[in-house]
């Protein structure tokens, strides 16, 4: 990628290079230090927004973040499409292509995403599926990095259930040579195919992927703990029975205290205080979440610049913006 790639979309993070990733997190930096700089890089480029899922810091940072680089975006509610229903993926993508510049979809089934950028001749952006949530594991380590001043060797645990996020934290973990571990009850760990992604991939930057049903012995000595809620969109009929599973794997004093002194805690959002973690914890001066939710904005434009670039956007190469952010 390096600012002179020829990838077309955003939809995994395992789809990248290491230093694809490092590029599009320094980008990042940088818009986010500087964001009248690229005010007009997508001027009078259009972004389509479609939304199976609900969401308050996916349609604001995207909304927001398109519109500060100079376009514009289209919100498209169910109602509107109605994906597979009302019209065939096929057919918004055909249609779209010759409308709008990019497409960020947000829904259930990382097939949909998938067949969305194989019919679209426009970028696409992966806002969410049940299989991945790259764009808030992007978000995620660059608010890390702000934090610790590095990545490589750091000790990031999540809490909880081995979902979507999870996942994408692994995958951006292995490329960025962290150690991620990750906590969850028995029955609910990662799936055996990301986690062996990730320690492929972990091998060749100096990450691990460590998957254990101990939270007390995967938060010992951590740089990060990080949790989401124990059910998500989807999984309502599912909530009783998940919070008398997931409570021991709550994240309160007792476990934080087990992290470093200078750990810090991650929370995608929303948050259910008093399952997943307490008031004590969310809201303690080692809590970043509203840092990280903020940085969903950042990483965002970085992502839309990159991919959205006219044939007049000159980007920076990755050494470039090395030193522009003194890395």
């Amino acid at each position: 990628m390096n600012g002179n790639s020829n990838a077309k979309d955003f939809l995994s993070i395992r789809d990248f290079s290491p230093s694809d990733i490092q590029y599009l997190l320094t980008l990042g930096r940088q818009v986010k230090a500087h964001p009248t700089a690229y005010g007009g890089a997508l001027r009078r480029q259009t972004l389509a927004m479609i939304f199976e899922k609900p969401s308050l810091r996916t349609r604001v940072t995207f909304d927001v973040g398109i519109q500060q680089l100079g376009g514009f975006s289209l919100y498209l509610s169910p109602a509107e499409i109605n994906l597979g229903k009302r019209e065939s993926v096929y057919d918004v993508a055909k249609n779209l292509e010759r409308m709008v510049q990019g497409i960020m979809i947000r829904t259930f089934s990382h097939e949909i995403v998938e067949q969305m950028a194989e019919y679209a001749s426009i970028p696409v952006i992966n806002g969410l599926t049940d299989y991945s949530h790259p764009c808030q594991a992007m978000a995620d380590y660059l608010t890390i990095w702000e934090a610790k001043s590095h990545l490589e060797k750091l000790k990031v645990v999540f809490v909880g259930d081995g979902n979507n996020v999870a996942r994408s934290l692994a995958f951006a973990g292995a490329q960025l040579g962290a150690h991620v571990w990750l906590a969850t009850p028995p029955g609910y760990e990662l799936d055996a195919a990301s986690v062996r992604w990730a320690r492929e991939r972990g091998a060749e930057t100096g990450g691990t992927c460590t998957v254990t049903n101990d939270p007390d012995e995967a938060a010992s000595g951590a740089d990060v703990i990080y949790t989401d809620i124990w059910a998500s969109m989807g999984q309502e009929s599912e909530a009783e029975k998940r919070k008398h599973i997931f409570l021991p794997y709550q994240v309160d004093a007792t476990l934080f205290r087990r992290a470093k002194p200078d750990a810090i805690f991650l929370h995608c959002l929303p948050a259910h205080r008093g399952d997943e973690v307490t008031n004590d914890v969310i809201d303690s001066p080692r809590s970043l979440v509203f840092q990280q939710a903020e940085n969903r904005l950042h990483a965002q434009k970085a992502i839309m610049l990159e991919l959205m670039k006219g044939e007049f956007v000159k980007l920076p190469g990755l050494v470039e913006l090395q030193e522009l952010v003194h890395i």
